[in-house]
């Protein structure tokens, strides 16, 4: 009797059993459809060679034979079973790759997904639920629930609810409970992608889950206003530590010596090409040192363009001293000049200056994309600012510099010799203009006209922040440089960059001497 009824109990299932698919006779089919379901299978169904057969099936290396509907890998110039890993026959010409189109490459990324989420790498396994989430495969669902159970990182499980979420609410048949659920997790996401997944609910029938994605919807696009400006201001930091890299030598030269130098912004040029050929040279010759190819690009840059500035001043500006439309016009033709030499030794073309490492690629900071490239400029900038400082308040030099700005006459008659100090403070300048050189050249093309772009800039920096004073050159390089860009997406860059020079010009008609006015005891101070 109990033979009858084991008898009978495997009768009544081996039709259930006949209905199982085999993923592998599925993948060898020849409809897109069935080759779909053969790879969201062949993820459920714990096979140890899944993940082997979906990369082969993603690079065009998984084979069929139409003969008798096997599944071969190639792997270089052999053939594996797919089913076995055994090596198989010799290559024939009726094997076919397996066809993929756009439906089923999703469907193997959100297979290796739900692959990788029992990885026991919490960076796979976050990569694994994005994947997810992204497809939103409801073969998925029983893989999350899993790793779920067993997930300790917050940050893989916050991921993990998040693509749970995202999988329930494109399923059809969801309860409308658990699409409810389901939506504040994709709020919380708040990026583009949970704002599409929750736009999508407009046509639900259900209006409490309408009520609740409108809702979430509000929510995001506050958050990601937020985070835009945020992003701005951001953005205006670091073009503002450009700026301040420009203009902070201009401030000197200008506030110490009065000069209108138009060829600052080529001292910025030289200090870019000295980097380029510093590293040109550690290309060739010690290929090892690249990754301190910018470190040693500090000095050289510095004592070139500094090395320029003096034999500028010390050959032409002297003579032009009290006689600023000459010297405006002179610094001119010297810029003209040196573009042209530079052009003519490096020709026209843009030069490559590349980037190390620690430089390279971006990080996430709360919804923030922040590039480790400007990060580390604006840690330079400011850098240089406070060496600067530290040169003119704790050095001799810096004493006979400020004494100069503030009264030339009076300092000359305590014995200063200011024709000495004119000719190192231009050097000074022109050599922190060549460092400026040096952070450009990792995110400005390399070319002759790289200072043209700064001049006029740098100039405004000046002016706006107090001719002489370093103090207010990084306040107005900070102020220009974050309200343009948070300008630039109301009314555009250009009519920003108009709008401020417009600003400028009636902001200077009250303070001619800029925020941060110098003091001194001479009668035209």
């Amino acid at each position: 009797m109990l033979r009858l009824l084991t008898l009978l109990v495997l009768l009544l299932a081996a039709p259930a059993l006949a209905q199982v698919p085999d993923p592998y006779g599925q993948l060898a089919g020849d409809g897109y459809a069935e080759i779909e379901a053969g790879v969201s299978g062949l993820a459920a169904s714990g096979d140890p060679r899944a993940d082997a057969i979906l990369s082969a099936l993603s690079d065009g290396r998984l084979l069929v034979r139409p003969a008798d509907r096997t599944l071969l890998i190639r792997q270089g110039g052999t053939l594996v079973d797919a089913r076995t890993g055994a090596a198989a026959a010799a290559d024939s010409p009726d094997l076919k790759p397996v066809r993929a189109n756009n439906r089923v490459r999703r469907a193997i990324e959100a297979a290796r997904g739900q692959l990788d989420l029992a990885s026991p790498d919490p960076g796979k396994r976050r990569i694994a639920a994005d994947a997810v989430f992204k497809a939103r495969d409801a073969a998925a669902l029983p893989a999350l629930d899993a790793a779920l159970a067993r997930e300790t990182s917050a940050p893989v499980r916050q991921a993990l609810t998040e693509a749970r979420a995202a999988v329930l609410l494109a399923r059809p048949g969801t309860a409308e409970t658990d699409r409810i659920a389901a939506i504040p997790a994709i709020q919380a996401r708040g990026d583009g992608d949970a704002m599409g997944i929750l736009r999508g609910l407009a046509a639900d029938p259900s209006e409490a889950v309408r009520n609740a994605a409108a809702r979430g919807i509000a929510a995001i696009e506050t958050r990601l206003a937020i985070l835009g400006a945020v992003q701005n201001v951001w953005y205006g930091i670091s073009l503002g530590s450009v700026l301040l890299l420009a203009a902070i030598g201009l401030a000197i030269t200008f506030g110490v010596m009065g000069v209108i130098n138009m060829a600052h912004g080529e001292m910025v040029m030289l200090g870019a090409y000295t980097t380029y050929g510093v590293q040109e040279l550690i290309r060739t010759q010690a290929p090892s040192l690249f990754g301190w190819s910018l470190a040693i690009s500090i000095p050289c840059a510095f004592l070139v363009a500094g090395l320029v500035g003096v034999l500028i001043e010390r050959f032409i500006i002297r003579f032009l001293y009290g006689r600023p439309l000459e010297t405006l016009l002179a610094t001119f033709g010297v810029s003209l000049a040196l573009q042209q030499g530079v052009r003519s030794i490096f020709g026209p073309t843009n030069r490559e200056v590349g980037a190390p490492a620690f430089m390279s690629g971006a990080f996430d900071f709360y919804g923030l994309s922040i590039t480790w490239g400007r990060m580390w400029i604006i840690a330079f900038a400011l850098a240089v600012f406070l060496g600067l400082l530290f040169v003119l308040r704790k050095t001799s030099f810096g004493l006979k510099t400020r004494a100069v700005t503030q009264n030339r006459r009076m300092a000359a008659a305590m014995g200063i010799r200011t024709p000495y100090v004119d000719a190192l403070t231009f050097g000074l300048g022109s050599g922190i203009a060549g460092i400026a050189g040096v952070a450009l050249s990792q995110i400005d093309n390399v070319s002759p006209n790289l200072g043209q772009g700064y001049i006029i800039d740098s100039f405004l920096v000046v002016v706006f922040g107090g001719v002489g004073n370093l103090w207010g050159t990084l306040v107005a390089a900070l102020t220009l440089g974050v309200v343009n860009k948070l300008a630039e997406p109301y009314v555009g860059a250009v009519l920003a960059k108009i709008g401020l020079l417009v600003f400028i010009i009636l902001f200077i008609q009250k303070r001619p001497r800029g925020l941060f006015a110098l003091k001194g005891r001479a009668v035209e101070s």
